[in-house]
């Protein structure tokens, strides 16, 4: 069985090549022969290049103590394809298509059989011993639950055992209600991968592919819902994203000497001037299920269908150049790929929390140490139970994707201009959808089908995911210093109408201004005892982020608020040498995300064997200080019913309003403190990679 499925394997990849190796040939044929079509009758030939890059990596263990192995087998080929047409006009075409074995080859972390059962904590009162409860056996039982206050709607679980069964027939009074059946297999932890929550709030995820397990697996925006074959071959859907680049361009020369510049297609425009992390570069959403922030952006960026208008007006007295350019994305919105749960890159695990957190609305789950024992009305922290709650209660319900409309295109404008001192800059701005989903929580009306009455659950962590508008505006500006052989960059932005969680609004979230920036330092320096002959090229980038109207408040047990930071740095330092003429290009990426204490360091080997044939190796670690100062209100006690959010001040026996007592753990809210380095700790990966030019 192993045999065949491996051979169907490589007579996948062996069909890629193959299709690699037609394509050179039509390719050279267009070069040799000039047998493609000529548009126009001054068009030149069409001039095309094809890349076959194979990336192989794996992965050392988790910290579940499992070694993980092969993270990516992935095979690309691309074509890039330029032509002048008639009239001024050119066209450039960049196709590309990805297969990628690592599902198959290593399916039990990443394909049909990934995840197993699980159990989830159940803290116990003192002096006795922690229960680890199998999913789908959390507090249940009618007489039990109504001791300790757990409203109705949530004693008949959910249905965990039996296909087209009853749920929980033993133990529930007149249990007639058909639940979705929700097994305890193909499962794992959330955050397991790389974080411990010990006596915090614990959730299982599904990881199989959708069309394996379609528990949580819905359409967030164009990610979240794949099947297999869509996780093999990303780039065909029905977005065509295979199309990388699809444009034409023409300048249009004006009687008193100017120009307009006109560029028309599927194409990435590129307004920032940073590597890694984003400021001004926010036209185009990036695809982070790919590999995570170690990809260039120019690979991961998602092309959209963009009009450009650019006009040129030359030199001025104050001026060696000035031109101001509109930028209309009229393609249906998209957000950031954020991955897939049970793939090798979820940024932030932001894909398992969604993951889980829809599964948990749609079929009900087990969330462990969530029910307090305690007495309602008591304040404290106390022992908190492994509980099971049914369909319609706790999680995401609704996905709000915003249809295309004329009101939701993306428009920005800027001005750039060269001064007599040779410094660039660029004034921004761009009303545009948030890129990153926000979560906007909601009261439960949840029906008990045992009883049939309605019991309000107020607040119990539910949800709808929607995509806010954003206003930005922005500036950058180039420059050097001779003296000190240095080249400066910089940019800025101003953001309105970001949403970001915000335990301490019942709401769930809050409306902030935001402030970015980063410097950015190059220095081509010669150091002999690397190179003689060749400068080494340190690059250092710091960016900061302010919110503003932060609101952070400390509670008993933790801290209630906003769980990203108020103000942070992120560091970034690029060391590259060239030896042997250009031919070996070692480097090493460092990053320090200065507020989560989290830290990666990247080195590589790059390796120019002729001029179409190179090869890298490298590796990519991570590093973390205490997991601690990423723990935040986990928003059990953000509801009013006992004995989900009913604590009370002790000096004035009332309630004190939304995540009263703080309540904290990891989960689910401490990957936004760990940031996309800390949330990846325990993904360190040595990589491989070949690409060869046709």
């Amino acid at each position: 069985m192993h045999k065949q499925k491996r051979g169907n394997l490589l007579r996948q990849t062996a069909t890629m090549l193959l299709s690699c190796l037609a394509v050179t040939t039509l390719a050279s044929s267009a070069h040799a022969e000039d047998s493609l079509p000529v548009l126009g009758e001054s068009a030149s030939p069409w001039k095309v290049d094809v890349f076959y890059e194979n990336a192989t990596h794996f992965r050392g263990k988790d910290n579940t103590g499992n070694r993980v192995g092969l993270s990516k087998f992935r095979n690309t080929l691309q074509a890039e394809v330029d032509k002048n047409l008639s009239d001024g006009w050119a066209f450039h075409g960049i196709f590309r298509g990805t297969f990628d074995g690592v599902y198959q080859l290593n399916k039990d972390e990443y394909g049909k059989n990934a995840g197993g059962a699980v159990a989830l904590e159940s803290s116990a009162l003192e002096g006795t011993p922690v229960h680890y409860l199998p999913f789908g056996q959390g507090i249940v039982n009618w007489t039990t639950a109504q001791g300790i206050g757990l409203p109705p709607s949530n004693t008949f679980g959910f249905n965990s055992t039996t296909p087209g069964g009853l749920a929980n027939p033993s133990t529930s009074p007149a249990a007639v209600a058909n639940l979705p059946y929700n097994p305890n297999q193909g499962l794992r932890l959330l955050f397991d991968r790389w974080g411990t929550n010990p006596g915090g709030v614990q959730a299982a995820v599904p990881v199989r592919p959708c069309d394996v397990d379609s528990r949580g697996c819905t359409d967030f925006g164009g990610y979240g819902d794949k099947k297999r074959s869509e996780l093999e071959a990303p780039e065909f859907n029905d977005k065509l994203d295979f199309i990388r680049e699809f444009y034409v361009k023409k300048n249009f020369n004006l009687d008193d000497g100017k120009q307009v510049f006109v560029k028309l297609g599927k194409q990435q425009v590129v307004w920032g001037r940073t590597d890694l992390f984003r400021v001004l570069d926010v036209i185009n959403p990036v695809d982070y299920s790919r590999n995570n922030i170690y990809d260039e952006l120019q690979d991961i960026r998602i092309p959209m269908w963009i009009l450009q208008a650019e006009y040129r007006m030359g030199a001025s007295d104050t001026f060696q150049d000035r031109n101001v350019s509109v930028v209309w994305n009229f393609d249906q919105f998209r957000p950031n790929n954020l991955g897939q749960c049970g793939t090798p890159n979820s940024i932030l695990d932001a894909a398992c929390i969604l993951r889980a957190f829809k599964s948990l609305w749609d079929n009900g789950g087990t969330v462990a140490n969530f029910a307090s024992v305690l007495p309602p009305g008591t304040p404290g922290n106390g022992p908190h139970l492994s509980t099971d709650f049914g369909p319609h209660t706790i999680g995401i319900r609704n996905v709000d994707l915003p249809d295309w409309s004329l009101k939701n295109t993306q428009l920005g404008i800027k001005w750039e201009g060269v001064t007599a001192d040779g410094i660039s800059f660029s004034l921004n701005g761009l009303s545009y959808r948030s890129q990153l989903p926000s979560l906007h929580m909601f009261n439960v009306g949840a029906v008990n089908p045992f009883i049939g009455t309605v019991v309000d659950t107020s607040d119990l962590i539910a949800f709808d995911l929607v995509y806010p508008r954003v206003s930005l505006l922005g500036g950058s500006a180039d420059f050097q210093i001779p003296d000190a052989n240095l080249a400066v960059r910089l940019e800025a932005a101003l953001t309105h109408g970001e949403e970001f969680g915000n335990s301490a609004q019942a709401s769930g979230y809050s409306k902030n201004k935001v402030f970015r920036s980063v410097i950015g330092l190059d220095r081509p320096t010669m150091i002999p005892w690397i190179n003689e002959a060749e400068a080494t090229l340190f690059s250092a980038q710091l960016f900061y982020q302010h919110i503003f109207d932060h609101e952070l408040y400390d509670r008993p047990f933790g801290k209630v608020g906003m769980v990203d930071w108020k103000d942070n740095f992120i560091g970034t330092l690029l060391i590259r040498a060239s030896l042997m003429n250009a031919r070996l290009i070692p480097q090493v990426i460092m990053a320090r995300d200065f507020k989560a204490h989290a830290f990666a360091v990247a080195p590589s080997v790059a390796y120019r064997y002729s001029d179409n044939l190179s090869f890298s190796v490298g590796a990519n670690f991570k590093f973390r200080d205490n997991q601690e100062r990423w723990h935040f209100a986990d928003q059990r006690d953000s509801g009013s019913f006992a004995p989900f959010g009913a604590y009370t001040d002790a000096n004035s026996n009332t309630q004190t309003g939304p995540g009263a007592w703080g309540l904290s753990g990891l989960v689910p809210l401490g990957a936004f403190r760990a940031g996309p380095i800390g949330a990846a700790w325990r993904e360190d990966e040595i990589q491989f990679s070949m690409k060869y030019k046709f």
